[in-house]
C-alpha cells in the first residue's frame, strides 16, 4: 500500500517510495510501480499539443508509432488535420487515427465524435493507395448527423454577427454534436447497431432540431431534418459497421491490450489552448485535448495514463486559426485578429509573419485559411505542461524559422504592473496582457536531411540553445526535434515505449 506524507510547508510531495517529485514539475509513476497491480514495463504513450493545435502531432504518432500496437483517437472528430509523409507519400487524415499509416490498430475513442461518412471516406481512400487500416470505432462514441453540420454552419455566422465570439469552426458540427452529447439527446455509435433504439432517439431529437431550424434561424429543412431518411441512411451505416466488426467496448478493448503487454499510443486532436476547460474560452473546440481528456476519451483510468508517458508537441512559434486575443502574435491576419486590417500593420512585422506563414505552410489543413503566427509564448507552454504533466516535449518546425536574424520569444506577461510567468484564468485577463521578449541570434537553412541523420548535436548552436531554453523553462527534457516533415526528418533522443 502507498504511504503518502504531504506538507504546506514544504516543496515537495514525497511519496515513500524513495523518489520525490519537486513542485511544479510532472513525472510518471516509476515504471516498477504500478498501484493497480499490473505487470512492470506496459504503458501507454499521450500525444497532447500544447499550443493552439498544429503543432505537428500526426507527425510524431507516426514517428513513435512503429513500436506502439493500437492508437487511440481520445476527443474531437473530424475537425482534426493531422498530415503524414511517408516514404516521400503524403496522408491528410483528419478522422483515422495517424498510426494507420504504420499499419497499427486504430481506435475512435468514446470521447470523440464520429462522422461515419468521413470515416468510410478516409478508409477507402486508404485502400485505393495500397493500404489496409484496421479502425474500430467506440461503442459510445457520439455521431455527428447531417443536421449538426447545417446547424453548425447557421450558429457560427450568427456568433460572428454578434461581435467578436466566432471560434473559427470548420462547420462540420464538431460543437453542436457535443452539445446534444451534454444535452443527453445524443445518438451513439452502438446506437446505430439496434434499429430500435436508433429509431427512438431520432424520433425524440430531430423534431427539436427542425424546430430550432424554422422557427429561430429561419431556414427551410429537408433529408437533414427528415427522420424517416436519416434512420434508413443510419442503419444502413449501422450494417456496414457490423459487417467489418468495427465496434468496440473501447476501455474494456484497450484494457485487455494493455494487460497481454500491448503498448497503446493515446493521440489528442487540436491543443491545449482550446481545450473547452482549459483553453482560451469562448475561442476553443468542444472537447479536452489536455491528458486528462485521454482518460475520460478511452475509459482508461488515470493510474493508467499516468504510468506512462504524456508527451507535449511544441511548434517553434505559434500559429492559429480564429478569432480573439493572442499577445505574441505578428501582424495579423484580417477578419480573425480583432481591430486589424489588412495593410495596417508595420512593415517589418508583415513580412516576418508573411515569411512564417510560407515557410511553415500556415493554412489550415481542414479548411485551407490562412493561419495567424506569432512567436513562440512561454506562458502558454508553462500553462500546458502543468494542465497535462508533460514527461517529455517534441519541438517541431524549427527548419521553418531558417534564415531569420533573430527570433523573439514571448518570456513573460506583464498585466496590471505585474508578471506573469503562465496565462491568466480569463480570455479577456489574457487579451490585457503585454508579451515581454527575449531575443534569440538566428540561424541559416541548413541541410536538415543530413542534420537530421547525424543527430541533435549538428544542429546549429543557435537552435540548440533555443531548445534548451525551452526544456530549461519548462524543466521537461525534449525527446524530439522535427526539422522537415517527414519520418527520416525527426531527430529522435528518447523513445518512450
Amino acid at each position: 500500500m502507498l504511504s503518502t506524507a504531504f506538507s504546506h510547508d514544504t516543496p515537495n510531495v514525497c511519496i515513500k517510495l524513495s523518489w520525490c517529485v519537486p513542485a511544479g514539475r510532472s513525472r510518471a509513476l516509476p515504471k516498477s510501480v504500478y498501484p493497480g497491480g499490473r505487470k512492470s514495463g506496459l504503458m501507454t504513450v499521450t500525444i497532447v499539443g500544447s499550443q493552439l493545435g498544429d503543432e505537428g502531432k500526426g507527425g510524431i504518432v507516426d514517428v513513435y508509432g512503429d513500436a506502439a500496437d493500437i492508437v487511440v483517437r481520445y476527443q474531437g472528430g473530424d475537425n482534426a488535420g493531422h498530415t503524414v509523409v511517408d516514404d516521400g507519400e503524403e496522408y491528410k487524415l483528419s478522422l483515422v487515427p495517424s498510426g494507420a499509416i504504420r499499419g497499427k490498430i486504430g481506435v475512435l475513442g468514446n470521447g470523440c465524435v464520429v462522422n461515419p461518412e468521413t470515416l468510410f471516406e478516409e478508409l477507402d481512400a486508404l485502400r485505393e493507395r495500397g493500404l489496409d487500416p484496421d479502425v474500430r470505432v467506440a461503442a459510445r462514441a457520439h455521431v455527428i448527423l447531417p443536421y449538426h453540420r447545417v446547424l453548425d454552419g447557421i450558429e457560427e455566422d450568427a456568433k460572428s454577427e454578434e461581435g467578436d465570439l466566432e471560434a473559427a469552426t470548420t462547420g462540420r458540427g464538431i460543437g453542436p454534436t457535443y452539445e446534444d452529447k451534454a444535452g443527453r439527446r445524443g445518438v451513439r455509435v452502438g446506437d446505430l447497431l439496434d434499429p430500435e433504439t436508433l429509431r427512438a432517439r431520432l424520433d425524440y431529437v430531430v423534431p427539436q432540431k427542425r424546430a430550432l431550424a424554422e422557427d429561430v434561424f429561419s431556414i427551410e429543412t429537408g433529408e437533414a431534418f427528415d427522420t424517416d431518411s436519416l434512420f434508413d441512411q443510419y442503419r444502413a451505416i449501422g450494417e456496414r459497421l457490423a459487417e467489418e466488426g468495427m465496434v468496440v467496448n473501447a476501455g474494456e478493448f484497450l484494457d485487455d491490450a494493455i494487460a497481454r503487454g500491448d503498448n497503446v499510443m493515446l493521440e489528442g486532436a487540436q491543443g491545449t489552448s482550446i481545450d473547452i476547460d482549459h483553453g482560451i474560452y469562448p475561442y476553443v473546440t468542444s472537447s479536452n485535448p489536455t491528458a486528462g481528456g485521454a482518460c475520460t476519451g478511452t475509459g482508461l483510468g488515470p493510474t493508467t495514463v499516468g504510468q506512462g508517458e504524456i508527451i507535449g508537441i511544441v511548434k517553434a512559434y505559434l500559429s492559429r486559426v480564429g478569432t480573439g486575443p493572442l499577445p505574441t502574435e505578428l501582424a495579423g491576419v484580417e477578419g480573425h485578429t480583432p481591430d486589424y486590417e489588412e495593410g495596417s500593420g508595420e512593415q517589418e512585422e508583415e513580412e516576418l509573419a508573411h515569411y512564417i506563414r510560407e515557410e511553415g505552410g500556415e493554412y489550415g489543413t481542414v479548411t485551407g485559411r490562412a493561419r495567424r503566427v506569432g512567436w513562440l509564448d512561454m506562458p502558454m507552454l508553462r500553462h500546458a505542461t502543468r494542465a497535462s504533466g508533460f514527461t517529455g516535449i517534441v519541438v517541431n518546425h524549427l527548419d521553418t524559422l531558417a534564415g531569420l536574424d533573430e527570433l523573439k520569444v514571448g518570456h513573460s506577461y506583464t498585466l496590471d504592473g505585474e508578471e506573469l510567468l503562465s496565462m491568466p484564468a480569463t480570455t479577456e485577463r489574457w487579451g490585457d496582457c503585454e508579451p515581454n521578449y527575449r531575443t534569440f541570434e538566428g540561424w541559416a537553412d541548413q541541410d536538415w536531411a543530413a542534420i537530421a541523420e547525424e543527430g541533435y548535436e549538428a544542429l546549429p548552436a543557435e537552435t540548440r540553445e533555443y531548445l534548451e531554453y525551452v526544456s530549461d523553462e519548462l524543466d521537461v527534457p525534449i525527446y524530439a526535434v522535427g526539422i522537415g516533415p517527414g519520418r527520416e526528418e525527426t531527430i529522435v533522443r528518447e523513445r518512450p515505449f
